[in-house]
């Protein structure tokens, strides 16, 4: 008689105190002019920098390979120094643009900046059981709300990322989510933002 399956321990997660961002190195956004999937990246031509809170303050670079429409963004000067992007809800922190990776999710938005950051949030809220190796003050999972770490919501959240990562291998402007809507959708002028190829109009 063959032995019981044994079944499978608790999923742990170990956080060592990942910034959000971390992940503002690819982000994934909706396209100002032709609303398919842009791309914002620290422009190719600078090194990479020694220090992640260096992304907040690093020139950005948005292109769309649907359109062609390029945009530069470059932090706000304030006397002598530069005011950094500042990451977190629906918008890129640099050119304001609706994130690609939007879904409805327990009555709320569910978002991320890209693939690496949906796997990193998965990983979060499948695991069983959490441990902390830093501190929480600035930490990204720590700072998630409430209803993205209940255990009651695990599987809607996990759905929900599921949703985000099929949306990540789309592009085109009729692939886009309902909940990726423009909120007015003509961006502010945020930092120094050149647009190459057309207004945003």
């Amino acid at each position: 008689m063959s032995a019981e399956p044994t079944p499978p321990g608790p999923v742990r997660h170990h956080d060592h105190g990942t910034w959000l961002v971390q992940f503002t190195g690819r982000v994934l956004v909706v396209c100002p002019r032709c609303g398919g999937r842009a791309l914002v990246t620290p422009r190719p031509d600078l090194p990479a920098p020694k220090y992640f809170s260096a992304l907040l303050f690093q020139p950005r670079r948005l292109t769309c390979g649907g359109c062609g429409a390029v945009a530069e963004w470059a932090a706000d000067r304030r006397g002598a120094g530069l005011v950094g992007a500042v990451p977190g809800g629906t918008q890129d922190p640099f050119f304001r643009r609706p994130l690609w990776l939007q879904t409805r999710c327990a009555g709320r938005i569910l978002w991320a900046y890209d693939e690496e950051h949906v796997d990193a949030l998965a990983a979060y809220v499948g695991a069983r059981l959490r441990e902390r190796h830093a501190s929480p003050t600035m930490a990204m999972f720590a700072r998630l709300p409430a209803w993205m770490k209940s255990a009651d919501r695990r599987e809607e959240v996990l759905a929900g990322l599921a949703t985000l990562r099929s949306l990540a291998a789309l592009s085109a402007p009729a692939d886009r989510s309902d909940a990726a809507h423009e909120r007015g959708d003509r961006p502010r002028h945020h930092g120094s933002l050149l647009f190459r190829g057309g207004p945003y109009e």
